[in-house]
């Protein structure tokens, strides 16, 4: 199937503007959601066999395999239905925040096919919490879910920083009674300012604020708490990961996810202008070897869902190795094709069992 991609659907997708082409993309995979025949089929397919693969239990949740779909490829939960479907063990949305807005002017989105990279400044582009929370009102519930569903948020580019909390409170209020899951994202480059939630003082803020009202949620009326986790930039140091790693402790946050898009321009990227985050092979290294930091930092106690730079079932396994209980794809599927998850799966379960 990668081959057939390769040679047939990717020098065509490749003609077109790359953010025309990730629309085309999220177009299609929506239109196989609302084909539950097709869905269950493919399913079926790529589905890993319980000989085969154990499913992997975390966050008080079971995941079918430990290949996600990362967030920024569905913006506005209007796809991720079909995400068992091509293979992926579970899906995060986003990041939505609370206030609808376009997002940074266009061209936004470069490929750089060569080194299997994309430079992004998407600017949290998405319909809102209100608008997004009421879709998913309408799709498939809790509990009756084919693979689980992280919810990223973050803050409207309106909002100073000093009010992030509040801005985060809304989309959380709104989107946490949908979500298996849900992410905090600070450290998006693309958004000015929102990096400065990961200093201490403002996380302390965010997290007080966001982890009482899951508090409250939980005591509500057939309520219970989700798991919150934390998204972190590659561009952190050791020290500030540290001070991230504690306040994540004190507050009891489930989860780290590690890492988003960086800002450095490491090898041949060091005479590009462009910018925004750069994602895919460049930034592997880096990502994992700050999983395997917060694994070792933590004694392993913390799940990590390492993202950044995975195109083979190598590069998934060596983040798994560093200490991740799950990993996330997106731009390697833009290279490797819709059905690069259930590839990577199939790899990591023939690799354990071997």
């Amino acid at each position: 199937m990668g081959a057939l991609y390769a040679t047939f659907l990717r020098p065509f997708l490749f003609r077109l503007e790359p953010e025309r082409a990730h629309e085309l993309a999220v177009h299609s995979m929506a239109l196989l959601g609302h084909l539950s025949p097709a869905c269950r089929f493919l399913e079926a397919i790529h589905r890993l066999s319980p000989s085969s693969f154990r499913p992997v239990r975390t966050l008080g949740l079971e995941f079918p395999n430990a290949v996600g779909l990362g967030a920024g490829f569905d913006k506005n939960a209007s796809a991720w239905p079909a995400a068992a479907a091509l293979g992926f063990g579970h899906v995060e949305i986003g990041t939505i925040t609370a206030r609808a807005q376009p997002g940074n002017p266009r061209p936004r989105v470069f490929r750089y096919p060569q080194q299997e990279a994309v430079i992004n400044r998407m600017g949290f582009n998405n319909e809102g919490s209100e608008a997004v929370a009421a879709r998913l009102s309408r799709q498939c519930p809790k509990g009756s879910r084919r693979v689980p569903l992280g919810i990223n948020i973050g803050k409207s580019k309106v909002t100073e920083i000093d009010h992030a909390a509040e801005d985060y409170l809304a989309s959380f209020s709104r989107l946490a009674p949908h979500a298996d899951y849900v992410v905090l994202n600070v450290s998006s480059p693309n958004t000015p300012g929102l990096r400065q939630l990961q200093d201490e003082s403002r996380l302390r803020e965010l997290l007080a604020a966001v982890t009482a009202a899951n508090a409250r949620m939980a005591q509500g009326i057939g309520g219970s708490r989700v798991s919150i986790l934390l998204k972190i930039a590659p561009d952190l140091t050791f020290p500030q990961i540290d001070a991230a790693i504690g306040v994540v402790s004190d507050f009891g946050l489930d989860g780290i996810i590690a890492t988003n898009t960086t800002l450095a321009r490491p090898g041949p990227f060091a005479q590009v202008s462009q910018e925004g985050g750069l994602s895919g092979a460049p930034l592997c290294k880096r990502s994992t070897e700050i999983v395997r930091y917060i694994a070792h930092a933590t004694s392993g106690r913390l799940p990590i869902i390492g993202v950044g730079g995975i195109t083979d079932v190598e590069g998934a396994a060596e983040k798994l190795d560093a200490g991740a209980t799950l990993v996330q794809v997106y731009t390697g599927m833009i290279f490797r094709g819709p059905f690069f998850a259930a590839g990577l799966a199939r790899g990591l379960a023939d690799r354990q069992r071997r």
